[in-house]
């Protein structure tokens, strides 16, 4: 194993076998995407009290409606109908 990924010798029969390393990653930075919504940036929020408020109510909101969703496929997921 090299630089975390594992080594493939050429000549190997089960080369079809072997999973490819490449992993896609998604990034997620909810307090950027409320900013961005809100067309503020981190100075406002420093800055500003009224901004502090209305970003930490929108950021409030973004957890609550992505945890629903996460429980809602979590229910799809148990109770599958068949």
């Amino acid at each position: 194993m090299r630089f975390g990924l594992p080594l493939r010798l050429s000549g190997s029969d089960d080369e079809a076998d072997v999973p490819d390393p490449l992993v896609e990653r998604v990034v997620r930075r909810p307090l950027n995407r409320v900013l961005a919504f809100l067309g503020r940036s981190i100075d406002d929020v420093v800055n500003d009290p009224i901004v502090k408020n209305q970003v930490y109510g929108y950021y409030k909101l973004h957890r609550q409606v992505t945890r629903a969703g996460e429980v809602r496929e979590l229910e799809r997921q148990w109770n599958r109908t068949a």
